[in-house]
């Protein structure tokens, strides 16, 4: 057997960088695969489809997982078994947006197993590779025989210097005022995450337009490859939809609409709710048996739960729509109650309580120091992160018992987002390393949006200097094509029932954040516009509130919080600081109780020195600043004669030393230095000459003395 000719085609980036898609060629046995290269970057992606469901299957089970390798980079795992484990935080991520891309365009009812795996095999150290995984993915569905209504494909979108670009290299991100990553098929956008210095509400729609027009031609160029490969694409497997049985759906709906109308307008809380709506369900069987009989029963009973699911979620959208009335009976842009308190935790460097509706957030901060970063190895290298936020979303905060095996996908998504909106407004210069943790006490509708709202106190009440108080807030939208209504602060009923969900975060100022997931076909822009709009009315709303607990952030840190000063000094005295095998540094923190830091920065070295004690600072600062004195010409000192030469006297002062020459020493001649000085003498000397390529300091005692008559 010869050399395999894969398929290909390529199109071209708004930047003119060409992108290949290939297939044919590697794993042959999967139900689709494509290779995508851009520059020297390569993503491989396959996947597959079971050619039937499980018994009893009712959801679709579909799995993402993208993976970079890390021979990819040339390197070698840095953890101790030296090879990939687990998806990294960064890797569920980008598995999480693609799987909220395609997971809609599958046809409802298909519950066949189904898994995509995408993998970075070679890597570009300037391409970013997140903004091709979905493509490949959609690429690899797209040469299949697998029922997928797409294709699609994502971007990332980025503004700097006022000009929007598409998949912008790494080196160009550093300076980017908005970087969302945009979903689409060629008709409708379906996705939209990420974060932004304060933009506007019409800089992030221009975004996703300029995303869309450039996923238009991604789109264009998988639907010409499938026709390439010709009848494996483009004829898909036959399945069999799950049958409706109208004659059920309509027993149903007569036996239970009227109740679930009466529940869904009578504003009752979450678990009255949900225990009316279990009573229903509970008493439908029983009328069902009356009506129709136990053989019916048998027959169909499997089908009742998801049938009366289904109409519960028709009949509550159509009774906003029409009755313009809400589960709890809020107007559509009205926001819970809220309450929020800060410092509730005595211990922590800074706390805050955020708690809306029946959504309650408990946030904690911490202060470390520069030894405290986390350290992020991936694939195309490691790096340090001295803003960490952890989000908790125990099993008791929705009432239900589950094991506790640490955070899911769905925490580290939305810890993620609340990291990157809070990060939008920390000071330039920090000094400390910050660990918030949100714990998820309560749940009912966006707890994530909650996670913002506390952190953003946590700070406040910590005492960090952030630019401004960022908020949070879930928005809704259900449409009939004819009827819109958005909402405000949903419910997580009502999360389930919408045609775009999306959260979005900021400051008074503008948007820091943002995560949207668009379900409805040929979403207008006005429409998308006044969603935005009525998000920050929200927004602002839920700030005004959070100020009734704290306006300003501290002015100092907690008195038990960690201090901690920055200085800087001549890279060359770094190794004097340190000192041979760390003694000096190990010495002067043992004898300041201080913790001590030293990072290299071009020319310079930045000593962090960190302690609860002022004090203890201040006597670790007087070290260092006697080790990296730099003395100048005309300079005057108090010295003591450390050594005594025939040319001269060698004088020690401030953790200097230089030479007193013989000719320096006096206006008259001195014909034996010994007569003069001993050692540990004391003398005033100043600083006539310094040596510019050795740094030897000459000294003179003479030009102190007055001249003899």
């Amino acid at each position: 057997m010869g050399k395999i000719n894969p398929i290909t085609t390529s199109f071209s980036l708004p930047s003119g960088q060409e992108v290949i898609i290939e297939t044919g060629k590697l794993a042959t046995q999967a139900n689709g695969s494509v290779v995508i290269k851009v520059g020297k970057t390569m993503l491989f992606a396959s996947v597959v489809s079971a050619k039937a469901p499980r018994e009893g299957q009712s959801f679709f089970p579909l799995s993402v997982d993208y993976q970079e390798k890390f021979a990819a980079a040339g390197r070698i795992p840095g953890n101790f078994f030296r090879r990939e484990t687990r998806l990294s935080d960064y890797e569920i991520l980008i598995s999480r947006l693609v799987d909220r891309a395609i997971r809609p365009l599958f046809p409802d009812g298909y519950m066949h197993d189904t898994q995509v795996i995408i993998n970075l095999i070679s890597a570009d150290e300037d391409i970013l590779p997140d903004a091709y995984a979905a493509l490949a993915a959609s690429a690899a569905l797209s040469v299949s025989n697998i029922n997928f209504d797409g294709p699609i494909s994502e971007v990332r979108v980025i503004k700097i210097n006022g000009e929007y670009k598409v998949n912008p290299l790494k080196s160009e991100l550093e300076g980017a005022s908005l970087n969302v990553i945009v979903a689409a098929t060629m008709d409708n956008v379906m996705m939209v995450e990420g974060d932004a210095k304060e933009c506007q509400e019409s800089e992030l729609i221009e975004a996703i337009k300029v995303g869309h027009e450039a996923i238009k031609v991604q789109c264009q160029a998988q639907l010409d490859l499938a026709q390439k490969v010709g009848e494996r694409a483009t004829i898909k497997r036959e399945w069999i939809p799950e049958e409706i049985n109208e004659e059920l759906k309509e027993l149903i709906t007569s036996l239970t609409k009227e109740k679930i109308l009466t529940v869904s307008r009578g504003a009752l809380s979450k678990f009255d709710r949900k225990d009316q709506f279990g009573d229903i369900k509970t008493e439908l069987k029983e009328a069902i048996l009356e009506a129709k009989g136990e053989e019916y029963v048998e027959e169909f009973g499997g089908l009742f739960s998801s049938y009366f699911d289904k109409i519960k979620k028709e009949t509550i959208r159509r009774m906003v729509l029409d009755e313009d009335v809400r589960l709890d009976g809020r107007k559509f842009d009205q926001v819970r109650p809220i309450w929020t308190e800060v410092d509730y935790l005595p211990s922590t460097h800074g706390s805050a309580i955020f708690n809306r509706g029946e959504t309650q957030a408990l946030t904690s901060l911490t202060l470390g120091t520069k030894l405290d970063k986390q350290m992020i190895d991936n694939a195309l290298g490691n790096y340090y992160e001295d803003f960490i936020l952890h989000y908790n979303f125990p099993a008791y905060s929705v009432g239900e018992t589950k094991p506790m095996r640490g955070p899911g996908r769905r925490e580290v998504g939305h810890a993620n987002l609340a990291s990157r909106s809070l990060k939008q407004v920390l000071p330039e210069e920090n000094p400390y390393t910050i660990r918030l943790v949100s714990d998820i006490l309560e749940s009912n509708g966006s707890s994530s949006m909650a996670t913002v709202c506390a952190g953003s106190l946590a700070l406040m009440d910590a005492g960090i200097k952030i630019k401004s108080a960022v908020s949070g807030i879930a928005m809704g939208m259900i449409s009939d094509g004819t009827k819109t209504a958005v909402l405000s602060d949903i419910l997580g009923d009502e999360d389930a029932l919408g045609d775009m969900d999306f959260k979005v975060t900021g400051t008074s100022k503008g948007i820091t954040g943002c995560q949207m997931d668009i379900k409805i076909d040929g979403l207008p822009y006005a429409l998308l516009e006044k969603a935005l709009d009525q998000a920050k009315e929200g927004r602002l709303h839920i700030l005004n509130e959070m100020s009734n607990s704290l306006s300003e952030v501290r002015d100092d840190l907690k008195p038990h919080a960690p201090r901690m000063v920055e200085i800087r000094i001549d890279k060359n005295f770094i190794g004097a600081v340190i000192g041979p095998g760390g003694k000096v540094i190990q010495e002067m923190q043992a004898e300041t109780n201080t913790i001590i830091n030293i990072e290299e920065d071009g020319e310079f070295g930045i000593v962090s020195i960190a302690s609860s004690n002022k004090a203890s600072i201040d006597a670790a600062m007087a070290k260092i600043n006697k080790i990296t004195f730099m003395p100048g010409v005309g300079d005057e000192f108090d010295g003591k004669v450390a050594s005594v030469m025939p040319y001269g006297v060698f004088v020690d002062f401030q953790g200097k030393s230089g030479l007193l020459h013989v000719s320096e020493i006096s206006h008259t001649r001195v014909n034996n230095v010994a007569d003069v000085f001993k050692e540990g003498d004391e003398v005033r000397i100043k600083i006539v000459d310094i040596d510019k390529k050795t740094g030897k300091l000459r000294l003179s005692r003479k030009v102190l003395l007055p001249k003899p008559e």
